[in-house]
């Protein structure tokens, strides 16, 4: 790289730059360019328009308008033999109310359902309602009961086991679900009819078909029997529950 040579202190310093000048650009190009940039029309295509991204609707061949939503829901071994029994009660709602195809695929143990131009907008949310529908009745739920998802809004069904309440085994299980059933089922019935649920006790499982204030109603004095409460206790605060709900409405 080429040096200068050293300045006198006494003489008057003159500082040369050797790199090449480089071209200057004319001064309208930038803002020209600039200009073009954010002035681009706008086709609803994505295109930018004053510096920013604006996409136009999706058209209807872009969306799941027109096209075919399907869905297979297992059946577990003990309620295929009920499922096919009440096979008519549970394909005639899908069909007539939510204008599915159902199908019964009995060597894979699914129903399989499918929309079709009968079935009502949006299809993805119907399709939802009919998988809830068949889940709660593999649950254990009678087909009247699981109806009520299909028919009313804000149903839900919560499920959980005795365990998740107190860890039980042995006799102490065993009594624990002798108390949330009762002599004779009384105990889940008088549950059901004050907390207006629907209740099944599968082994150690619980699943409770309701409103959110009615499941928590319901929960909260199954949870009262698993950890020893009396049932005569849980009567009275079934009661004053249910006197409470009469004043309301």
């Amino acid at each position: 790289m080429p040096t200068l040579p050293a300045v006198p202190n006494d003489e008057d310093a003159v500082m040369i730059d050797l790199a090449p000048i480089t071209e200057l650009q004319p001064a309208g190009s930038a803002s020209t360019h600039i200009s073009a940039t954010t002035t681009a029309p706008n086709n609803n295509n994505g295109q930018a328009q004053d510096g920013l991204l604006n996409f136009g609707p999706v058209k209807e061949q872009g969306s799941s308008k027109g096209l075919t939503q399907t869905a297979k829901v297992s059946i577990s071994p003990q309620r295929l033999t009920p499922l096919k029994k009440s096979w008519a009660q549970v394909y005639t709602p899908l069909v007539e109310e939510l204008g599915l195809m159902v199908r019964m695929n009995v060597g894979s143990r699914r129903v399989e359902l499918k929309s079709s131009k009968h079935t009502l907008s949006p299809a993805s949310s119907t399709i939802t309602k009919a998988v809830n529908f068949l889940q709660c009745f593999n649950l254990g739920f009678a087909v009247e009961d699981a109806l009520a998802l299909l028919r009313l809004e804000e149903i839900y069904i919560e499920s959980f086991e005795i365990k998740d309440v107190k860890s039980l085994s042995g006799d102490h299980l065993s009594r624990a679900i002798g108390r949330i059933a009762g002599k004779d089922g009384r105990t889940r019935f008088t549950i059901e009819n004050a907390s207006r649920t629907r209740i099944v006790l599968a082994d150690t499982k619980i699943h409770i078909l309701g409103s959110f204030a009615a499941i928590r109603i319901a929960r909260d004095a199954i949870c009262a029997l698993i950890l020893g409460s009396p049932p005569g206790k849980v009567y009275h605060g079934l009661r004053t529950v249910a006197a409470r709900q009469r004043e309301r409405f």
